[in-house]
């Protein structure tokens, strides 16, 4: 049975993944006991931690592969309790499973699981800021090379159909998306959810604006100028200069050399909505026909409904969402 939809909520709160400090910590379990396989990729000196998940039984048979990109959290890929592993991608994964294998990269430095029996796990991963060793790699051109490399590599396996690999993201995920779908060759298709072609700033701008927040604005240009001024700082405190220089900038350049076929998928109400619809007046000016449009009318950044002006939780869409991109990528079994 699937978990209650306030679980799926946590996996878009979660800010790092310590826990408090405990005179014994538990041993966590490995990923494998939820029916994950794992694979580590090298990457210079740097060991990318993969997860992957497939039909029972079909492990090494020969399919496509979807890659999905992970969004801004630092958060381990599998939490978990005394019930069970809690989802770790947004749609549903059993039926597609039929026709795809599914990947996963681990966020740099962040452990793959996490127990968070009779804890919060909005309060508990709010402790501590995250490793050194994440923050030093937490930057868009380290996750865009990274990623490539684990593209090439997991193409190369033989229960990969390497002539269609699939890769999808939501929210920050859409940035690497955008940047390796251009890459010649690399991707057949690819999925853009929730994300701002025009750049993350923008999102905060368009929140500033539509709440009159003229302090917040001016707060947001002020963090720009820092962060050009000093592109490569870093000081691990929230989303650093580096962090912030690569995200924060427009990725309508890389979105334009896409050749493969692109699904944009937004919601109506989401703060990004107006870098998608600039992106789609684009296209149509340059005559461009594999970008494919899907807009969820008064849907939020995650897909919820909006209720009093807030994110209704129990309006869950993100299983349609996944049916249309999957449908639309060839992925959805007849």
């Amino acid at each position: 049975m699937r978990r209650p939809l306030c679980y799926l909520l946590l996996l878009l709160l979660l800010l790092n993944y310590h826990s408090p400090a405990q005179t014994t910590p538990p041993v966590p379990r490995p990923p494998e006991a939820f029916g994950y396989r794992r694979l580590v990729v090298m990457y210079g000196r740097d060991s990318v931690q993969v997860l992957l998940l497939s039909k029972p039984g079909e492990e090494a048979r020969k399919k496509p592969l979807l890659l999905w990109e992970q969004g801004s959290i630092p958060t381990p890929l599998v939490l978990y309790d005394e019930r069970g592993a809690y989802p770790v991608f947004g749609f549903h994964p059993k039926k597609v499973l039929e026709s795809c294998h599914l990947a996963i990269i681990s966020k740099p430095g962040i452990p793959l699981t996490f127990d968070v029996t009779g804890q919060d796990p909005n309060r508990i991963f709010r402790e501590h800021q995250p490793p050194a060793y994440y923050c030093a790699r937490n930057y868009l051109s380290y996750y865009v090379r990274r990623d490539e490399a684990v593209l090439r590599f997991l193409k190369k396996q033989p229960w990969v159909e390497a002539s269609r690999v699939v890769i999808g993201g939501h929210s920050q995920g859409t940035s690497v998306v955008a940047h390796l779908a251009a890459v010649p060759g690399l991707v057949s298709k690819a999925v853009y959810l929730s994300g701002n072609p025009l750049g993350r700033l923008m999102s905060m701008l368009a929140e500033s604006r539509q709440t009159a927040d003229t302090t917040g604005a001016a707060w947001t240009f002020r963090r720009w100028r820092e962060v050009v001024a000093d592109p490569t700082r870093t000081d691990c405190q929230g989303d650093d200069a580096r962090n912030t220089y690569g995200f924060g900038a427009s990725e309508m350049p890389e979105l334009l050399r896409i050749r493969v076929p692109v699904f944009i998928g937004f919601g109506t109400l989401d703060r990004g909505v107006a870098g998608d619809d600039y992106l789609r007046l684009e296209t149509i000016r340059q005559h461009r026909t594999n970008f494919t449009f899907r807009e969820y009318p008064g849907r939020e950044h995650n897909f919820f409904g909006v209720k009093n002006g807030q994110p209704d939780y129990d309006d869950f869409y993100w299983d349609q969402v996944g049916e249309d991109f999957l449908r639309w990528a060839g992925l959805w079994p007849q």
